[in-house]
């Protein structure tokens, strides 16, 4: 097997340590993830091995290093996207991620699209007037989804949130809890909560709760309304129908912005009903005004087992299907 030898200039020695991390975690990730040598030289970065193995390493700590002349973090996680990004010869996409800040958190923390993916699907958000972000858990559909819902009102491009989630089940029922409707259906809104929480602060969030400013309610809630001057966000769309997904859709009013959120891997329906997500995605794809962004395992910005858990669960259903 041929033997090659890379050398990459990391230009100083600031550069060089962020890109090598914590006792050089980062680097050795990557030689552990590709099979090569690396050692530094001076600010210089050796890589050798197989010829393909190198190119792989190359192409990552190339784009790694430019990220971290930009000050950017390079952590774990960032450094298994950039590999999974060289794989596919597209190491240099994840250069684009240190343009631009989505949101600022209450406590003043800078809220960045971590993924290409999350990336496309801000900007399609920016864009157009409804935007359906498809994927798996922990790839930042709601989050960043309620932050751009919150720049909106700080920038007056909005005077209303309305944050929804259709009122199904995730195998649970919802009868034996106590209190009335809103009640029992608050526990399946936490997430978009913790949300507003977190990028507004928990005083001026209640605040916009009490004065309407920001609405968390069910589905059935929109019903017979026009929704005008806000920024609406459908959660968990996967467990709509077909009529839910219609009505939703057609609540919208002048100058909104609606997005629509879910993981068709989680459909939670009764047996013979069709998820509206899926309807609507394969409907409108294709509509001007309307974007379709599909998230995958690689967008997975949570603990990284998370995206192994992804993988597996995706390699089973092909498996089921072939056997089916």
């Amino acid at each position: 097997m041929d033997k090659s030898i890379r050398k990459i200039n990391a230009k100083n020695a600031d550069i060089l340590q962020r890109f090598l991390g914590t006792f050089d975690e980062n680097v050795n990730l990557i030689m552990q993830e590709t099979g090569t040598v690396i050692r530094v030289d001076g600010v210089e970065v050796v890589i050798s091995g197989a010829e393909k193995c190198v190119v792989t390493a190359t192409d990552a700590v190339e784009s790694l290093i430019e990220l971290s002349a930009k000050g950017e973090i390079v952590d774990k996680g960032r450094v298994i996207y950039c590999l999974e990004l060289a794989r596919e010869g597209r190491a240099k996409d994840i250069c684009k991620l240190s343009s631009g800040t989505v949101a600022v958190t209450f406590r003043g923390k800078q809220i960045k699209c971590k993924t290409v993916g999350q990336k496309t699907y801000v900007d399609c958000i920016k864009k157009d007037a409804i935007t359906f972000g498809v994927g798996p858990a922990g790839t930042g559909k709601t989050y960043l989804a309620v932050c751009l819902a919150v720049q909106a009102y700080k920038q007056k491009q909005a005077d209303k949130i309305i944050l929804t989630r259709p009122a199904v089940e995730a195998g649970e029922k919802l009868g034996f809890l106590p209190g009335d409707l809103q009640t029992k259906v608050d526990p399946y809104l936490r997430p978009l909560y913790d949300a507003l929480e977190e990028m507004l602060g928990s005083e001026a969030y209640l605040k916009l709760m009490e004065r309407g400013t920001i609405e968390v309610a069910p589905l059935a809630y929109m019903r017979g309304r026009t929704l005008s001057n806000a920024f609406i966000i459908l959660d968990e769309a996967q467990n709509t129908t077909r009529e839910q997904m219609k009505m939703f859709l057609t609540r919208l009013g002048d100058n909104s912005k609606m997005v629509v959120t879910g993981d068709i891997t989680q459909i939670d329906l009764p047996d013979g009903k069709k998820s509206g997500l899926e309807h609507a995605v394969s409907v409108l794809k294709d509509v001007d005004g309307i974007s379709v962004v599909q998230l995958s395992d690689k967008d997975v910005v949570r603990n990284p087992l998370v995206m192994q858990i992804v993988k597996a669960y995706d390699a089973d259903d092909k498996r089921r299907k072939k056997i089916d």
